[in-house]
């Protein structure tokens, strides 16, 4: 197997990081013929078209985790990890319905800012902080560890100057603010998505030869024929997969709150959208809902291919990491036998998919420190050249840890996919709860959400270690508790969420109401229904995203 790239290879790679590179630094020239504010720098003010909001929202999404740990999960579990992302374009819709009228009403730019303004400088400055931790020393560097891994298993360089190469890449990008990234990740998204279907067509096409026959369609059929327990969205408590996806729950359960929390409540992604009209938000978001019905088709379905080989007798040595047999190596597999020059397609379009990440991860970082902590805190009169200065320098300050800390934190030891879930999930339910309720419910008062801030990951902490002191076998019959490999039962994380969630909910309910009797008043945001309407061609597209959902879960039920 060769794990070289060749001169083609590197040749289409050029070519790819020369129309990135100077596709930006025209953008970016365009942009310096006015002086830069700090909301154009870091949000692109009313600079993006919809079209560049939709492929932003995808480009930062789609990362090595991805790539590599979803389609590792495609070879472990099958099709049913796809959950992640068809669930997300049915959140999508619902953000852009009922989310981002809130923000752009109340002239939202930052999380901690709707923090702030819904609750009090306490919250919005904890929380600030916990952002920028988690950003950094789990987003960021997953992110980095994971591609530079991935790259280099397939081009052969050494993984260090992989991820010294990546961290510059996504340097250079992340200079240019928000307007340069948008406008590039359109060009990156077309190269992930043409690089990934060349690699699924190839991984579906290598099925069918191996049984005889040819063409992605009947590869497609043998890989259901031959592996038809892969092809089930809803698992039952007798897989041995069902603590990742405990069966329903994924259609209504915790599943909501890890897509509504991150695609709704998180700068990371909202900030695309943040400096948009309402309109051009919405159909960016729906844009983006679109292409996420796409993503399982080219990160999960060549995972799937490998494992129908695999079976088979191929990659035996290959899947194997130190001895032992290792999912996310299922997408270097496949990508080290694309002939010379798709082979730099694809590695193309995983390299893009990695900057693209990495560059609207470091913005987000500049974006919450310089306007949430460096000019309310430490530079109150600071100018708007100061703060994109600040900005820039805490883009390159993030990226510099990241790669220190990125091969100190046991990534490549728990899974990337697993590694992000798992330590998001600890706050995502508390924070969720905070803001839906800070959203719509305007007697929630500061201390509720001060409790949903600390007691939701305090709760999520207690559940996650509570299976090692008391027995929880009692809940196994109601799906809710499963055996692990030492006997412990355990809760599934989704299901740990949607419990941790649901008493969050209802004590700050309770703290609210408490505070009303006191006299302690609360501060709700502008709420109008009329907000909440939404155009003809709007309401077609989603009805149409709704339906291909319904559809494919009928199908693969």
């Amino acid at each position: 197997m060769n794990n070289r790239l060749g001169t083609l290879d590197y040749l289409i790679f050029i070519i790819y990081f020369l129309i990135v590179a100077g596709y930006g630094y025209w953008i970016y020239k365009r942009k310096k013929s006015v002086e830069a504010s700090s909301k154009d720098y870091f949000l692109a003010e009313g600079s993006l078209t919809w079209w560049a909001i939709g492929a932003s929202l995808i480009a930062s999404n789609i990362s090595a985790e991805q790539f590599i740990g979803m389609s590792g999960n495609g070879f472990k579990i099958g099709l049913a990890i796809s959950t992640y992302e068809w669930m997300a374009a049915a959140t999508l819709i619902i953000v852009a319905v009922f989310f981002i009228p809130v923000y752009l009403k109340n002239k939202i730019y930052t999380m901690p800012q709707f923090l702030n303004q819904r609750y009090n400088s306490t919250v919005a400055m904890i929380m600030a902080v916990f952002w920028l931790l988690l950003y950094v020393i789990v987003n960021l560097t997953s992110i980095l560890y994971l591609g530079a891994r991935a790259i280099s298993s397939i081009s052969g360089i050494d993984r260090n100057i992989c991820l010294y190469a990546l961290a510059i890449f996504a340097v250079v990008i992340t200079l240019g603010g928000m307007k340069v990234i948008g406008y590039t990740d359109v060009i990156q998204v077309f190269f992930l998505i043409l690089g990934g279907l060349v690699t699924t067509y190839l991984a579906l096409n290598m099925v069918a030869t191996h049984y005889g026959t040819e063409g992605v369609l009947n590869g497609f059929k043998l890989m259901m024929g031959k592996s038809s327990d892969h092809f089930h969205m809803i698992l039952e408590p007798d897989n041995s997969n069902y603590p990742s996806l405990p069966g329903l729950t994924v259609l209504i359960g915790g599943m909501w709150i890890v897509n509504l929390n991150y695609w709704g409540c998180n700068q990371y992604i909202t900030q695309r959208a943040l400096g948009a009209d309402l309109k051009t938000a919405r159909s960016g978001i729906l844009f983006a809902a679109f292409l996420k019905l796409l993503m399982p088709v080219i990160v999960v379905l060549p995972g799937i291919a490998a494992y129908v080989l695999h079976q088979e007798g191929a990659f035996q040595t290959e899947m194997l990491d130190a001895g032992e047999l290792n999912p996310d190596r299922a997408y270097p597999v496949l990508l080290n036998l694309l002939p010379v020059g798709l082979k730099g397609l694809a590695f193309a379009a995983l390299t893009a998919a990695i900057v693209a990440s990495l560059a609207g991860k470091a913005n987000s970082i500049a974006t919450i420190f310089t306007l949430d902590i460096y000019k309310k805190k430490l530079a109150p009169e600071a100018g708007e050249a100061n703060l994109v200065n600040v900005g820039k320098a805490t883009v390159i300050v993030s990226m510099i840890l990241a790669c220190i800390i990125s091969p100190l934190l046991g990534i490549d030891k728990k899974g990337g996919f697993e590694f992000i879930q798992e330590y998001t999930g600890f706050v995502s339910p508390g924070i969720f709860a905070m803001f839906i309720l800070g959203f719509f419910w305007k007697k929630t008062t500061s201390n509720a959400a001060l409790f949903a801030t600390i007691g939701g990951f305090g709760l999520s902490v207690l559940f996650k270690f509570l299976p090692n002191f008391v027995s929880l076998e009692w809940l196994s019959p109601y799906g809710f508790a499963k055996a692990n490999a030492n006997g412990v039962y355990e809760i599934p994380f989704l299901d740990r969420m949607g419990f941790v969630f649901l008493i969050s909910v209802i004590a700050m309910y309770i703290i609210s109401k408490i505070d009303q009797s006191r006299g302690i008043q609360s501060k709700g945001l502008e709420i109008e229904r009329s907000m909440f309407k939404v155009h003809p061609s709007f309401a077609v597209g989603a009805l149409i995203i709704f339906g291909i959902l319904t559809a494919l879960y009928t199908f693969f039920w």
